[in-house]
């Protein structure tokens, strides 16, 4: 449920209606656009019965909102959520280019592809120092080392750091070295591990689980923003179907689709959906012209002596090659589609 102010509502109305509801037992979520004040309710609405919410200073209406999610939904927040890493912005026509090699594995390379793929036109470096694998016998990462190695290319090249949390005991050392958290597919619906992660206020990139529903995906990115946390990145990274020709089936249509039901950042992940780098380019070509606010893609310059998912990753050269193609392109806009299909 929400209010909608009144454009002419002064501050002191907002603050007393928000104090109200809260008096009542719910939380109060408020949001100021460039024109109106909405005023999310959290809670159980049936425990509003006979509350008056309408005849509250200052409201314009009340509207029922159906979604489960209410802090991630669009309803509450009318405006694109802009999240700033290190004065690297992501939402609202920003975008976020995450490169770099799956996992971390020599001081030399690292530094080799950071330095590529600043030059290529990235602003995050991805990496990954804990890594879940299929098979307990493969490379699990490089752990707090891998993290140095990390924290040194920022310093060289000055570009903010991504990387994934696998576990609650991991926490500490990773919000030492990292600037943006990554929870993958296998630890979307870690709801302990979403509470935790979501009281750090760090900013976090959320994969979609390898079965996982848009809804279920949005349902997750609430758990986190339940415990404080605003600064939230969706991304598409595939899912399980029937076909095994390629590694995941990613739908380009969910990135629209979610930015419609959703405030938050959009991006997608076209190495882990493509699983073989010669299909990368294409799909994350498609995600980026549906409207996408970036994405997070593997390159690693010898991508024979990659310690995992070696197959997937871009050459330097490629990725140089794709971020040319990608900055003559012109996306989806979602609002002029929008305005345009409402005209129908």
């Amino acid at each position: 449920m929400i209010l909608v102010m009144s454009p002419e509502a002064t501050k002191e109305q907002i603050a007393s209606a928000a104090s109200q509801i809260e008096t009542w037992g719910h939380k109060a979520s408020v949001t100021s656009g460039d024109e109106q004040t909405i005023i999310g309710i959290i809670g159980d609405k049936r425990d509003l019965a006979g509350r008056a919410l309408s005849a509250l200073d200052g409201v314009e209406k009340v509207l029922e909102v159906s979604a489960p999610y209410k802090l991630a939904s669009r309803h509450f927040h009318p405006d694109d959520t802009i999240i700033d890493i290190r004065g690297v912005k992501v939402g609202g026509g920003h975008k976020a280019f995450m490169a770099g090699p799956c996992s971390v594995d020599t001081y030399e390379t690292l530094i080799e592809i950071a330095r590529a793929v600043k030059a290529a036109g990235a602003n995050m470096l991805r990496g990954g120092a804990f890594k879940p694998r299929t098979s307990p016998y493969t490379f699990q990462g490089g752990g707090e080392e891998a993290l140095k190695m990390l924290a040194d290319a920022r310093d060289e090249t000055g570009l903010p750091i991504v990387t994934e949390l696998m576990s609650e005991r991991d926490i500490d050392v990773i919000c030492k070295y990292a600037d943006v958290i990554q929870l993958g597919a296998r630890n979307m619906q870690n709801f302990s591990l979403l509470k935790e992660v979501g009281k750090l206020g760090m900013p976090v990139l959320l994969k979609n689980g390898i079965a996982s529903t848009v809804q279920e995906h949005l349902m997750s990115a609430e758990y986190l923003m339940s415990e404080g946390l605003k600064d939230v990145m969706m991304c598409l990274r595939g899912t399980r179907g029937y076909e095994t020709a390629l590694r995941n089936a990613m739908d380009v249509a969910q990135v629209p689709l979610l930015k419609t039901l959703t405030h938050l950042p959009v991006v997608i992940d076209p190495s882990h959906a493509a699983g073989k780098r010669e299909f990368v380019m294409a799909l994350g070509y498609a995600g980026m012209a549906a409207g996408a606010d970036g994405f997070n893609i593997e390159v690693h310059p010898n991508p024979k002596c990659a310690l995992s998912d070696g197959e997937q990753a871009l050459l330097p050269s490629d990725f140089d090659y794709f971020m040319k193609k990608i900055k003559n392109l012109d996306p989806w806009n979602q609002k002029e589609w929008s305005d345009m299909a409402h005209k129908i």
